[in-house]
């Protein structure tokens, strides 16, 4: 099982900033715990989400020798790959691309062709640069906006994906509540006709039902699963009310039950673990400014 965890997803969903060097901090701990991926920050509209605004300083100052982690960096568009593309540090970049169009022109203001195209930009950059790109199906599991949805317009959403060369594609429900049956019938019917992409489960739960879709998306061939640490964070350009993440307790419980979880460091972890709470508290300054409640 690969565990794919995400501080950036937490960090963006705040109403307040969290200083650098807490980010530094936080994310030079996460990186000795041995998960497979550590998605670290995004280059994404400083105005939108000013949150992010600072993931160039922070890589700046991470100390990246000596993990195994790959480390991964969320863009919108072709100027934010070429920017991370020459960030040797980084080893994946990844996009929220969807099969929504509603969810495509809330969140970044394109349409399902204008963001096809970014793909390949990305996918091309990172051919050239040596990088895995890693694209993401927003709302992949239903679709709360309207738009069709069907698992034949999921499949034929993952087929241009795979005629452009992307073989990493995590889907998300984003903003919707999904059930073990939904997510059992699309990726036992994905992943057999699919063997050379590697599907992922980024899930947004309230993390009641966590245990059974985890279990099922494993039973159903999923071996890669996006979380966050104390659940924090979603997607805040929907338009909808948010769901948390998958909390990586629960995710690192699962597949030590299951005997899954590798070689991840406990002591590290423990660590993650105490300090998750001070690098995600609201600065001082901010807790009394009505400004920023």
């Amino acid at each position: 099982m690969k565990i794919i965890e995400s501080p950036r997803e937490g960090m963006q969903s705040l109403h307040y900033t969290i200083p650098t060097e807490k980010k530094v901090r936080y994310i030079q701990q996460l990186i000795k715990i041995g998960f497979d991926t550590v998605e670290i920050g995004s280059i994404v509209s400083l105005k939108l989400i000013p949150q992010m605004a600072d993931t160039l300083e922070v890589l700046k100052h991470v100390d990246f020798s000596g993990t195994r982690s790959n480390r991964m960096v969320l863009v919108v568009n072709k100027k934010g790959a070429e920017i991370i593309s020459e960030v040797k540090e980084i080893t994946h970049i990844s996009y929220p691309h969807s099969i929504s169009p509603t969810f495509l022109k809330k969140n970044m203001n394109l349409t399902t062709e204008q963001s096809i195209e970014t793909v390949s930009e990305i996918a091309n950059l990172c051919e050239k640069t040596g990088k895995q790109p890693v694209i993401y199906i927003s709302m992949a599991f239903g679709n709360p906006y309207g738009d069709p949805w069907s698992i034949e317009i999921l499949r034929e959403g993952i087929q241009a994906l795979q005629k452009i060369g992307v073989w990493i594609i995590p889907l998300s429900n984003v903003a919707i509540e999904i059930d073990k049956q939904l997510i059992k019938e699309v990726y036992s019917l994905l992943i057999p006709e699919f063997s050379q992409i590697e599907f992922g489960l980024h899930l947004h739960t309230t993390n009641k039902n966590w245990q059974e879709n985890v279990l099922t998306a494993y039973e159903s061939g999923c071996r890669r699963f996006d979380s966050v640490i104390n659940g924090y964070g979603g997607c805040p350009m929907t338009g909808k009310e948010m769901l948390g993440n998958l909390k990586t307790e629960n995710l690192v419980t699962f597949a030590d039950d299951h005997g899954l979880a590798g070689n991840l460091d406990p002591d590290a972890l423990n660590e993650a673990y105490k300090l998750v709470s001070a690098t995600f508290m609201k600065p001082v300054s901010l807790q009394s400014d009505p400004e920023h409640k």
